[in-house]
């Protein structure tokens, strides 16, 4: 059974468009034609939707309150986006881009440096900071990204890792989507603990704390032994720490599969 659409292909299409003469500049709504000179520029709109985002979560996010966050009318933030849809579009390549501003434009750190592996890791750390940072971002679906300039440049970044690895173009693509499946998918989790306890209104010490008795009455009954016979510190980890230990199982696993190919380190 198929769904229908909640959109019509014409109005999808326009819209993506929208977004991408933004985000390409090819559109001069940075300088409206006519009226009075402008006294915004699409980056500080972008910037103030940012910060509001961080601040208060996409779900704040409207065109009425960007407005408000810059002292101006809502009407005049129409001259250089013309909707919600591309103001996010807008918002998430902003804060994407190469993980290491140092490193030139082909990627390559300029000190020489940077194997494979380091990069792969200063990537996930990049990543890690980017869904942390902006929590929101984790509420975006990306199945279909709409790529921008920075985000372009970071995929990039991150290719440049794998130049010259015995790798073809789909399995390279799938070493970082993999990796990058990992990160959101851990940082997720990590931003979701955070608010469950704003959300409930009962803090982790509580919530813990009353399920205790249930838990160590099921164990002592001799249900789950291997749950039993963890120690204590066992769920006790810090989230970007476990974050870090599975990016280094992931890639000791295409450090086997390049081994296997003979591209070792």
């Amino acid at each position: 059974m198929t769904s229908e659409p909640t959109t019509d292909r014409a109005t999808g299409l326009a819209r993506l468009v929208r977004s991408l003469d933004l985000l390409w500049g090819r559109t001069t709504r940075d300088r409206p034609a006519r009226g009075p000179k402008p006294g915004l520029t699409l980056a500080e709109i972008v910037n103030a939707a940012i910060h509001l985002a961080d601040r208060e979560g996409l779900a704040a996010l409207s065109m009425r309150r960007v407005a408000a966050e810059l002292g101006v009318g809502t009407m005049s933030l129409y001259r250089y986006v013309p909707g919600k849809d591309e103001l996010l579009a807008l918002m998430v390549d902003y804060v994407q881009g190469p993980a290491d501003t140092s490193a030139g434009r082909d990627g390559t750190p300029r000190d020489g440096t940077g194997w494979w592996r380091e990069r792969l890791e200063l990537v996930a750390e990049s990543s890690w900071q980017l869904y942390t940072d902006h929590t929101w971002l984790i509420q975006v679906d990306q199945a279909r990204p709409v790529l921008g300039p920075h985000s372009m440049a970071g995929l990039d970044f991150a290719l440049a890792a794998l130049e010259g690895l015995p790798l073809s173009g789909q399995e390279k693509m799938g070493v970082l989507v993999g990796l990058d499946n990992l990160v959101l998918g851990a940082a997720r989790s990590h931003v979701l603990y955070q608010q469950a306890a704003q959300h409930s209104g009962v803090s982790d010490e509580e919530f813990w704390r009353t399920q205790e008795p249930y838990m160590v009455q099921f164990m002592a009954e001799g249900a789950c032994p291997r749950l039993a016979a963890l120690p204590e510190d066992s769920f006790s980890a810090d989230a970007a720490d476990a974050m870090r230990f599975a990016v280094r199982a992931l890639l000791d696993g295409f450090q086997q599969l390049l081994d296997q190919r003979g591209a070792g380190a």
